[in-house]
């Protein structure tokens, strides 16, 4: 017979555990959680751009950090594969990086059902092999066939999210619509189908529009709820991308191109960079970065030591 450990309660922990963020204030490390809203709300863009920030290693709608960026891997459902690279890449201009230097992995397959047996083992597998730090699944109601508001079908579905969560310690956001017409109730209990969808999460993102308003509610289940948040999708070019209408800091500008991004590393550093110090920091192709550093060399702003660093001039 199975013996379940028991502890005084005067030997439990005094603290609870570090809480660590995958994106500062917005997604805890390994949380699993909601982006959700009502249609048009630019849920599916919310997603791209926290698969940008994770993937490049800056910050989510220009001011949330990423302190520890790696792979993401993305089903996105409902649109057309060009319009996600569309997307993504007015994303990564807005940014200043190049999509082709992103670890954003897009699963391709036409369906993913994971009430299926079949379809749980293969995305298993590709979470097992790709190893990313976060899983985007877009939207819910495409992964399934199952009745959402019954909680009996919904929260074994739920539990297998957890379960891969858990053992490969990456976070996983689903996109979820909300009820139309529940712009009066608490945003996680507006979320279409069972209460199961609100209680799983551990970062929990929510859209509402009221008119041309777009808020965003921020909700943890081990950290202080952000006060809610104005945002707006912007365009500029290329560049299409949600930003924070409403900042109460002015954050650092960002570099907006590769050579301010290996000029300022350059300028951090009180000795020359080697080549692959400068990419870690610069998150690029190698062929990429020897492009850039090429051009700099040529044109005087930077020279290549002769340990094979590299240094600003002047």
């Amino acid at each position: 017979m199975r013996s379940l450990p028991v502890e005084p309660a005067w030997r439990l922990a005094e603290e609870a555990p570090e809480l660590r963020w995958l994106v500062t204030s917005l997604w805890s490390q390994h949380a699993v959680g909601i982006v959700g809203g009502e249609p048009k709300c630019c849920k599916s863009f919310l997603a791209l751009d926290m698969a940008v920030a994770v993937a490049a290693g800056v910050p989510c709608l220009r001011r949330f950090a990423v302190p520890d960026p790696g792979r993401v891997l993305l089903y996105a459902a409902e649109d057309a594969h060009p319009i996600v690279r569309r997307r993504l890449e007015g994303i990564a201009a807005a940014v200043g990086v190049d999509l082709r230097d992103l670890d954003i992995q897009v699963i391709t397959a036409p369906t993913l059902r994971l009430d299926l047996p079949a379809d749980r083992l293969a995305l298993q597998e590709a979470v097992a092999r790709l190893q990313p730090r976060m899983l985007i699944l877009d939207p819910f109601v495409r992964l399934h066939r199952i009745d959402e508001n019954a909680s009996g079908e919904v929260a074994p579905l739920l539990a297998y999210l957890r379960e891969l969560q858990r053992r490969y310690a990456l976070a996983v956001l689903v996109v979820h619509h909300a009820k139309k017409g529940a712009g009066n109730v608490r945003a996680g209990q507006a979320l279409r189908g069972s209460s199961e969808f609100h209680a799983w999460g551990d970062s929990n993102l929510y859209l509402r529009r009221d008119g041309d308003t777009l808020t965003l509610t921020v909700e943890h289940r081990a950290a202080p709820a952000l006060k809610p948040m104005k945002i707006e999708l912007v365009e500029a070019g290329e560049a299409l991308a949600l930003q924070l209408v409403e900042r109460s800091e002015t954050p650092a500008p960002l570099p907006s191109s590769l050579d301010e991004r290996i000029t300022t590393a350059l300028a951090a550093s009180a000795s020359p960079l080697p080549f692959a110090e400068l990419r870690s920091r610069c998150r690029v192709r190698a062929a990429t970065l020897y492009e850039h550093l090429a051009a700099l060399t040529l044109t005087g702003r930077i020279v290549k030591a002769g340990d094979g660093g590299y240094h600003l001039v002047g």
